[in-house]
C-alpha cells in the first residue's frame, strides 16, 4: 500500500502500527489524490475549514492543523523563518480511501475498486530507497545559546509568569537529498507507534512516528491522550527495563508535569463539553514502546448536541503537551525564546468520517500529535526535525540539552 500510495501527489497514510490498546477502528487507513482542498493560513483558517467542512460533510477529509493556528485561537504571533513551508492548514477530499483492518480491505472510490485492488497488488512488497540518502544535520541552537535560555525560561517560572514550558529545538539539513517514503519506513520500522504517518503535499514530506492522540470524537464523546513522563527502556536487561517502567511512577517530577498537563486538557476541553461531564478516565497510564516507556493519561467528555466539530478542535488547539501552563502565556514565551517557526511540527494531523446525517456535526475524527517527526521539502532540499522537553524551575539545562541530543539521536541514525 505505501509503494502504490507514493505516486500520488497529496497523499495521507495512517498507520497504528498494531497497537490494539486503544481499540483502534483500522489497521492502516490511506488518502489517495485529491478532488477538492482548502488550504489557508492563520487569520480566518478555521472559519473557511467550517464552510468547506459544511459543504463536504458527506465526503472524507484528510488533513493537517500547524501549530502556529495558535495565532488564530489565542491572538498571538509566529517567527517568520520555516524551511519547510506546510500550510498552517490543509484538508482535502480524497479520490480513493483505503481502510484495513485484521482482515478486510475497504475502498470508497468512484471507479473500480477492483482494478485499485489489482494495482496495489503489483506493486512490490518490499520497500527500496530510490536514491542514496545524503544528509548532514546541523543544530539550529549552540549549547551555550540553549543553556542561556533555559535559564531565562526558570526566571520566567521564578516570577511566576509560568510553571512549566515546553522548549523545542530545530535539526536541519540543507541540500539534504533522501528517498522519503524509504526514511518512513525506516523511521516506523525502528519507532513502531500507534498514531504515525507518512503524509505528502506535493513536494513537502512528513514521515510521522507519534505515540500520542491530539482528540478523538465518536459519537457525542470526545477524549484527549496526552502523554508526559518518558523513560528509555533496556531491551537486554528485563529487571532495569522494568524498574525503568516504575521509576515514572514513582517520580514526583514526572507524575507532576502529567498532572499539570491533563489539568490543562481538562480546562480546554471543560470550554466545549457539558458541564460536568469532563473526567479523568485513566490516570499515569504506563505504555510500552520499542523504545520508551511512556505515561498516558486519557481524559473524556460528552459534547452538546448542536456542538461544531471544528469550534472543538479551535478552543483545544494547541494540545497542552506541547505547549505548558498556563497555555497562553507559555505560547508566547515559545515565540520569544524557540529561533524557527514551527509549523506542522506539534501541530495535528488525522481525519473527518463522513457525516451519519444532514449536519456536519454529526461526523467523527481523529487527530495525532505531529511529534518524533520528520519534515522534507523537496524542492528547496531542506530537511527539519525538531525535539524538545518540558522545563520546570528545578531542571538541569544541561540535561535538558542532552536530552534533546539524545532523542536527536536516534532521529539521525534514520537518516545514515
Amino acid at each position: 500500500m505505501l509503494n502504490w500510495v507514493n505516486r500520488f501527489n497529496i497523499f495521507c497514510f495512517l498507520d497504528n502500527r498494531q497497537y490494539d490498546f486503544t481499540a483502534p477502528a483500522f489497521e492502516c487507513l490511506v488518502a489517495a489524490g485529491c478532488k477538492r482542498n482548502i488550504e489557508a493560513q492563520s487569520g480566518n483558517a478555521f472559519e473557511a475549514l467550517q464552510k468547506f467542512y459544511a459543504a463536504e460533510k458527506n465526503e472524507w477529509l484528510f488533513g493537517h492543523f500547524g501549530y502556529d493556528l495558535k495565532n488564530e485561537a489565542e491572538q498571538l504571533s509566529s517567527r517568520n523563518f520555516d524551511g519547510i513551508g506546510f500550510p498552517d492548514l490543509y484538508f482535502f477530499v480524497p479520490e480513493i480511501v483505503l481502510q484495513l483492518d485484521q482482515t478486510t480491505l475497504t475502498i470508497f472510490c468512484d471507479t473500480d475498486a477492483t482494478a485499485i485492488f489489482d494495482s496495489i497488488l503489483l506493486c512490490p512488497k518490499i520497500i527500496t530507497a530510490a536514491k542514496a540518502t545524503d544528509v548532514a544535520v546541523q543544530n539550529r541552537i549552540s549549547k551555550k545559546d540553549y543553556v542561556d535560555i533555559i535559564k531565562k525560561l526558570q526566571q520566567h517560572i521564578l516570577r511566576g509568569d509560568c510553571y512549566e514550558i515546553n522548549f523545542c529545538q530545530e535539526f536541519f539539513s540543507q541540500n539534504a537529498v533522501l528517498d522519503p517514503l524509504f526514511v518512513y519506513h525506516r523511521l516506523s520500522s525502528l519507532s513502531p507507534n500507534p498514531f504515525s504517518v507518512f503524509y505528502r503535499l506535493d513536494d513537502k514530506y512528513c514521515c510521522c512516528a507519534s505515540p500520542e492522540r491530539y482528540l478523538n470524537k465518536t459519537g457525542n464523546r470526545i477524549f484527549s491522550q496526552p502523554i508526559k513522563g518518558t523513560s528509555k527502556r533496556d531491551l537486554e536487561n528485563k529487571q532495569v527495563d522494568e524498574e525503568r517502567k516504575q521509576y515514572l511512577l514513582l517520580s514526583a517530577k514526572e507524575k507532576s508535569e502529567n498532572v499539570m498537563v491533563v489539568d490543562l486538557v481538562r480546562n480546554d476541553l471543560s470550554r466545549v463539553c457539558i458541564p460536568g461531564s469532563v473526567k479523568v478516565e485513566e490516570l499515569f497510564g504506563l505504555y510500552s514502546f520499542p523504545q520508551v516507556h511512556q505515561m498516558i493519561s486519557t481524559v473524556s467528555g460528552e459534547l452538546p448536541a448542536d456542538a461544531d466539530p471544528i469550534d472543538v478542535i479551535k478552543a483545544t488547539f494547541p494540545m497542552g503537551s506541547m505547549t505548558g501552563a498556563p497555555k497562553i502565556r507559555v505560547m508566547e514565551l515559545i515565540e520569544a525564546y524557540e529561533q524557527t517557526k514551527r509549523g506542522l511540527f506539534s501541530g495535528a494531523i488525522g481525519y473527518f468520517k463522513p457525516g451519519t446525517g444532514k449536519s456536519a456535526r454529526t461526523a467523527d475524527f481523529d487527530f495525532n500529535v505531529v511529534i518524533r517527526t520528520i519534515l522534507y521539502n523537496a524542492g528547496k532540499e531542506y530537511l527539519s526535525f525538531q525535539t524538545g522537553s518540558g522545563i520546570t524551575f528545578y531542571c538541569d539545562a544541561e540535561n535538558e540539552y542532552e536530552e534533546c541530543n539524545l532523542k536527536a539521536a536516534a532521529i539521525k541514525t534514520i537518516l545514515k
